[in-house]
């Protein structure tokens, strides 16, 4: 199995390492990362600029590709066979935090995951959290990917023997300390943002949006449960956006009737 490897932590994160190291013994797997984090990026993609990609060494000598882009990107430099052969299968981590509820539509991991099923690729997106994260968690030496690395080498063997249901990506979230695991839904979010600003000394007005401390509905079945039930949250996701409940509604409009602008 041919496995691409890639995050929006960086190419320098610990989590992408272990990753690497759990992925090494189920098949070949290739590396190409942001040269920095792009944590947030979503679906990003660069259209206005020429990309970089070099080549870089990971912590045990292997090769890796870096590149200026996004965890987009990365996935179509490696669907385009630039560097090595189109890959059977995308991996996109190990993040460090949770990517939970409605936070998927933010996260660059999980966007990566996302542009290899457009592709036609299967992907897992995987996160981990840790036992007291804080602002700053990527600067803790404690944060121990182990968890999820070793349950990920696992799953990958799994979607060998099985596949995965087409139009489908996994989005795994591992816990510090797990108590086994599960397949459940996604919870819905409670955002705690507040708008600040900030002085500056040169006049300008700088504003501060997003909090740190969202808490989310306490609902059975979804990855919050699950996750503060110390299990591994393993939730099926897909990219039809579609209202098939809002079809026949919006159907019954009369749209014929709406004026049209001249011409």
């Amino acid at each position: 199995m041919r496995i691409l490897l890639t995050n929006d932590d960086g190419i320098t994160s610990r989590g992408l390492f272990a990753a690497k190291q759990a992925l090494d013994a189920v098949g070949t797997v290739l590396v190409i990362a942001p040269d920095s984090n792009r944590s947030g990026s979503a679906r990003s993609i660069t259209i206005d600029r020429l990309l970089t990609l070099d080549e870089v060494a990971l912590r045990d000598g292997s090769a890796a590709y870096a590149t200026d882009g996004t965890p987009v990107d990365c996935v179509r430099f490696g669907d385009h066979g630039v560097v090595g052969e189109r890959p059977d299968l995308i991996v996109s981590g190990i993040n460090y935090g949770y990517n939970l509820g409605d936070d998927v539509t933010y996260s660059g991991t999980v966007a990566a995951a996302f542009e290899g099923l457009l592709l036609g690729i299967p992907g897992i997106a995987i996160s981990q959290g840790a036992a007291s994260a804080g602002a700053d968690f990527r600067r803790h030496p404690e944060y121990d990917f182990g968890p999820a690395a070793g349950f990920l080498a696992g799953l990958v063997r799994m979607i060998g023997r099985r596949g995965l249901p087409q139009g489908t990506v996994l989005n795994v979230n591992v816990p510090a300390h797990p108590r086994g695991a599960g397949v459940c839904r996604l919870g819905k979010r409670i955002y705690r943002d507040q708008l600040e600003l900030e002085a500056d000394g040169d006049g300008r007005r700088r504003y501060r949006i997003y909090g740190d401390d969202p808490s989310y509905h306490d609902e059975p079945g979804t990855d919050f449960r699950m996750i503060a039930e110390g299990r591994i949250a393993v939730t099926p996701i897909h990219l039809d956006l579609t209202s098939d409940r809002a079809l026949a509604e919006i159907g019954s409009w009369e749209l014929e009737d709406v004026s049209l602008p001249p011409g």
